[in-house]
């Protein structure tokens, strides 16, 4: 069995869903599809969210707008009779009713709740259109098989109990293709979480790794894994083979082309990870496995509307053990991630996301016994593999605030001049 991966651009219209359905074509036998919300909608539905959050009435507009993408599509996939039109418009309909209630003063847990229709719904089309043209395949609900913790927005799978349900039931059967949603799981009193943004190459890999899938395709609409993303450089080079280490790096770094956590899974049970074009299916891609090779070519990632922030004990004690202990804990209280870090005697260093529902609460509990400032927009450029020439190709007319080096790697946080 293959487990395909297909992200929000490969479902973003009606032509897309058509070109999919053709990919899954080629394939006569078993595959669990695993499908992201369609286009941009997770961003959509984001703006649902936030303002039911604040209780602006502008959310049932921004819920109307979701409706009105998902029934363009409909429109062009399915005769006016099909059940897909009632079952859409109840799916939307538990959300009209949820922006009716007032919401908890938990914003992550609310943003789980809604946010995730955003796949369900994407899922359920996809499977309704590939039974309309014949292709068998079995909608499956990842929340009764991706069991993770309260973390909302950032939970952790439960790999032992997720596993057993996984066996149970992805069985190979003929030309059986599961469609199922990356991204979304449940706790254990089966309410929805997230595994974070981009989280749907995580549940392919997770899968892939709980049915020992012979491969785990990850469907975009680059040619393969590229040294650097194609909107910040004309010339990319198109990297034919990684190690699961460089993957990991790359993708830890931040890499769009991956989740952060979607190499360990495969990795730990020698699955081949393919990276291809559903553009152009045909073209072989890239593959992430077990290869021995020096170097590569140097590889480039930018991160933008980045935050700096600057931690100084207010009595000038030193950014020791005890000092660093409190910092990270406050940090991990809000899940917010460090993308670089660097100390000093005196001062502690924070490259971040621009994300205020994270960084605002940090802030707020580290000005209690530090004095902090922050910095916005700038960059965070990695270069793995660099040299010198590299990296005055990327520091024109910018200025470096920090700056880490190792061997493979060099990190840079930015501000434009």
């Amino acid at each position: 069995m293959k487990v395909f991966k297909f992200g929000g651009a490969s479902v973003k219209d009606a032509h897309a869903v058509k070109n999919l359905a053709s990919i899954l074509k080629t394939y006569e036998e078993p595959l669990v599809v695993v499908v992201s919300a369609m286009g941009k909608m997770t961003n959509a539905m984001e703006k649902v969210v936030n303002a039911y959050f604040k209780n602006d009435n502008s959310s049932v507009k921004y819920l109307d707008d979701v409706r009105d993408f998902h029934w363009n599509i409909l429109k062009d996939l399915f005769p006016e009779d099909h059940s897909i039109y009632k079952y859409t418009e109840e799916m939307l309909d538990e959300v009209r009713y949820k922006l009716l209630t007032d919401p908890s003063m938990n914003y992550n847990f609310e943003y789980d709740q809604i946010v995730s229709y955003g796949e369900l719904l994407s899922t359920k089309i996809i499977s309704e259109y590939l039974e309309y043209i014949h292709i068998e395949n079995q909608w499956i609900d990842i929340r009764k098989i991706l069991k993770t913790d309260d973390i909302y927005r950032e939970a952790n799978v439960d790999f032992e109990i997720s596993a057993h349900l996984a066996k149970d039931v992805f069985l190979p059967s003929g030309n059986l293709k599961y469609l199922t949603q990356g991204f979304i799981g449940s706790n254990k009193i089966n309410q929805t979480t997230t595994l974070g943004r981009e989280g749907s190459d995580y549940t392919g890999a997770l899968i892939a790794s709980f049915v020992g899938a012979e491969s785990f395709t990850v469907w975009k609409d680059v040619p393969g894994i590229l040294n650097a993303d194609p909107k910040w450089f004309s010339n990319t080079v198109k990297l034919e083979k990684l190690t699961y280490t460089d993957a990991i790096e790359l993708a830890f770094y931040g890499a769009s082309v991956l989740h952060p956590k979607t190499i360990q899974p495969v990795k730990q049970n020698n699955i081949p990870l393919y990276v291809k074009s559903f553009l152009n299916p045909e073209e072989e891609g890239s593959v992430i496995g077990n290869f021995n090779y020096e170097k590569l070519v140097p590889c480039f990632i930018f991160k933008v509307d980045q935050v700096l922030i600057k931690v100084h004990p207010k009595d000038l004690s030193f950014i020791a053990e005890h000092n660093l202990k409190r910092i990270f804990s406050i940090m991990a209280k809000y899940s917010l991630r460090a993308n670089l870090m660097q100390n000093t005697a005196v001062s502690f260093r924070i490259c971040v996301n621009n994300d205020s529902s994270r960084i605002l609460p940090v802030v707020e509990e580290l000005e209690k016994h530090y004095k902090i400032t922050t910095e916005e927009d700038l960059e965070l450029i990695t270069i793995r593999y660099y040299d010198q020439q590299t990296i005055d190709r990327v520091l024109i007319n910018k200025e470096v605030l920090l700056e880490q080096h190792n061997q493979m790697t060099v990190q840079m946080v930015v501000r434009k001049l």
